[in-house]
């Protein structure tokens, strides 16, 4: 038997997706190295998940937080293999692909073959009644435009605009785009958003013959669980994925401590202090931080300088989820939903049909939509009183689809400083961040969210990679 000073102590700071991750791949990595490590994951919220919240009531599946993640993204696929939840994946239903963009008060569809924006196929883009002819035939021109020489980091915005013209960067581009991160295109990173786009410039000279040739890979390499529908979710929710981490790490050993805040680190020699709010200290080898960055921030800046912590800027959203009887709702979908440009001066930046997207979410007599509100450039509707953001929403769905009708029930969730807003510039600050607590504070490592990517396989495939840094 090892004497207990030679295992390895690991404090993870964050409950979230990230931090649960983290704590599952620094398990499998200690048994791949036969490493004896004792785990403690400390959460400040009273349940773990992060911004994962799945309500079962009454027949629905109502997601508070993310319903839903990409098909195309290997790492949560993964991990649900890995977790025995390959069997509980579900995709959209194959008879609602359509999505439809608000342009001047009526619905568009997207045109067949918009990919994160881009057309990809010309004929069906040529006949949309969403932009102008011009607006055509500027996005068209992507495909002579030279490619500019590759000299660092340019705005998301600024690219698309660049590329395919500014009708369709804030007609189309803008409204899907942003609302991944509640954010404004022209202060976003290109490089940390879609490096896709810049890599798409780079080899074909064209972002439209790139994402075209990216669509044919993609296409080719999805798996057999995500055929038929771009997005995934679990048939009972998102909820599923944590429930079955947190078992799995009580299974393996791992310490889980919730409703309990970190108020920050103190180095000893070649160890670390993690002070708990209650007073109480945990020692620890090494650590994880996957707070939101401006917690991170208060927690390292005893530490070494994390300025850039302190410059990735946060945005509060909210969802508002209505659910309504069939008979009396008055309108039958064939889409999955709309977004919203914000000329169009509403309330809403989206609203997904819920029911008609996902078939397991809603009884069959039953129908339950999902209206998102709230971006860079409007925090003030999220923080209206209750009363008044559900009369806003539901006049906004009103204007836009007719719906008349009484609620049988409604659920506000408002996730204030959640959507964090990569600046440009933001990896190679991030690069230079974690270069100086390397020296300054080795065995300390940051990761989640606030770095490389918000979707959830963004968040596990940082969390993997996390145990490999922690314990290389």
């Amino acid at each position: 038997m090892r004497s207990t000073d030679t295992i390895d102590r690991i404090v993870i700071i964050g409950g979230g997706i990230s931090g649960l991750s983290s704590a599952f791949y620094l398990q499998r990595e200690a048994e791949r190295q036969g490493r004896e490590i004792a785990i403690t994951v400390v959460e400040g919220a009273p349940a773990f998940g992060g911004k994962i919240n799945t309500l079962q009531r009454d027949g629905f599946v109502i997601e508070k937080g993310p319903d839903s993640f990409l098909a195309r993204k290997q790492a949560i696929i993964d991990l649900a293999k890995e977790l025995g939840l390959e069997g509980e994946l579900t995709a959209t239903n194959p008879a609602a692909k359509k999505t439809y963009i608000l342009f001047r008060k009526k619905l568009y569809p997207m045109p067949p073959g918009l990919v994160l924006g881009v057309p990809t196929e010309i004929m069906p883009f040529a006949k949309t009644g969403l932009l102008s002819w011009g607006g055509k035939l500027r996005a068209l021109m992507d495909l002579v435009l030279p490619a500019r020489p590759a000299n660092g980091d340019e705005s998301l915005g600024g690219f698309m605009e660049r590329r395919v013209g500014t009708e369709v960067m804030r007609r189309i581009a803008e409204p899907l785009l942003a609302g991944i991160y509640a954010g404004d295109l022209k202060k976003l990173s290109l490089k940390a958003t879609f490096p896709q786009f810049a890599e798409s410039e780079r080899k074909h000279g064209s972002l439209i013959r790139g994402m075209q040739s990216n669509r044919k890979a993609t296409a080719a390499a999805t798996t057999a669980t995500a055929k038929g529908g771009t997005f995934l979710t679990f048939k009972r929710g998102l909820s599923t994925l944590v429930e079955a981490l947190v078992n799995a790490l009580k299974r393996g050993g791992v310490e889980l401590r919730s409703g309990v805040l970190t108020e920050r680190i103190e180095k000893r020699d070649d160890r670390y202090d993690v002070v708990l709010a209650s007073g109480e200290t945990l020692s620890a080898d090494r650590i994880v931080v996957t707070t939101p960055a401006y917690a991170a921030a208060d927690l390292l800046e005893n530490l070494a300088e994390v300025g850039e912590l302190r410059g990735v800027r946060y945005v509060s959203v909210a969802n508002v989820v209505m659910a309504f009887d069939k008979e009396t709702f008055g309108l039958d979908f064939d889409g999955s939903g709309f977004v919203v440009p914000r000329s169009e001066g509403l309330h809403i930046t989206a609203c997904t049909w819920t029911s008609s997207k996902w078939l397991h979410s809603s009884p069959k007599d039953k129908v339950l939509l999902r209206c998102y509100v709230g971006h860079s450039e409007d925090q003030e509707s999220v923080k209206l009183p209750d009363d008044e953001l559900i009369a806003a929403v539901r006049r906004d769905i009103r204007e836009t689809m007719g719906i008349a009708a009484e609620p049988l029930f409604t659920e506000i969730t408002r996730l204030n400083q959640s959507m964090p807003q990569y600046p440009v510039g933001h990896v190679e600050r991030m690069n230079d961040l974690r270069h100086r607590l390397s020296e300054k504070a080795p065995g300390i490592w940051v990761t989640g969210a606030a770095f490389d990517g918000v979707g959830l396989p963004d968040c596990i495939r940082q969390g993997k990679e996390a145990a490999k840094h922690i314990l290389g």
